[in-house]
């Protein structure tokens, strides 16, 4: 017979955990009746990680702490700022080079000299009228990095930059989006700066600036 660990705190992650694993099978076999293996381990590899904190006597605080630094390491987040030191890039083509503390982070060095930062991960977008879907593209990290350029040393925030937008398609073409309005960014601290920039797809297929008339012209016409 399983003895019991005598520890409330894994007793209660326990129950939990196999009450969340019932819960999948019921769903994964009511939808088309697959094997649930995989949210099944996902679990089980949840409460080894939650154990292993344990083991290490970690009280309510230190855990907290703990749970802080692994979620950065998830998140492939550095843990102390970045200097930009020669033994940190990794060349990828003339003069653009990628960060190997933190693979989100690259670096352009321009023939004058010039350099720039940009860690793709720390901007998303939001469709203000899909709110609850967020996704990324080099749009919203070249807005942010303009307003907010990186500078060394770098110590990515928790949060992200979240650039408010709306989008749809215009004219006879359906499809992927084609119009959008950049309304507003949310700074990782709850800033709000207003940006009210419009853009259209161009020719070559890259999203080129236009005046708010426009945009609202087109905004008229869209694709239902």
């Amino acid at each position: 017979m399983e003895q019991k660990s005598n520890n409330p705190m894994l007793e209660w992650a326990e129950r939990e955990i196999a009450l969340a694993c019932e819960s999948e099978k019921e769903a994964v076999s009511a939808e088309s009746g697959d094997d649930a293996e995989y949210g099944i381990e996902c679990y089980k590899s949840a409460l080894r990680a939650y154990k292993s904190l344990l083991s290490d006597s970690h009280s309510g605080f230190s855990i907290q702490i703990a749970k802080s630094i692994l979620n950065r390491l998830v998140d492939g987040k550095c843990l102390t700022p970045i200097e930009d030191t020669s033994d940190i890039w990794s060349k990828i083509s003339e003069g653009n080079y990628q960060c190997k503390r933190m693979s989100s982070l690259f670096k352009k060095v321009s023939a004058d000299g010039t350099v720039v930062y940009t860690d793709v991960d720390r901007a998303q977008i939001i469709d203000i009228n899909h709110p609850d879907l967020a996704y990324y593209d080099g749009l919203a990290s070249r807005l942010v990095d303009k307003i907010f350029p990186i500078t060394m040393p770098y110590l990515p925030s928790t949060k992200k930059f979240r650039v408010y937008t709306e989008a749809f398609s215009y004219g006879p073409r359906a499809g992927d989006y084609d119009t959008r309005a950049c309304l507003y960014i949310l700074t990782p601290g709850g800033l709000k700066v207003e940006l009210n920039r419009y853009f259209k797809e161009g020719s070559d297929g890259k999203m080129i600036p236009i005046e708010k008339t426009e945009y609202e012209a087109r905004k008229a016409k869209k694709v239902k």
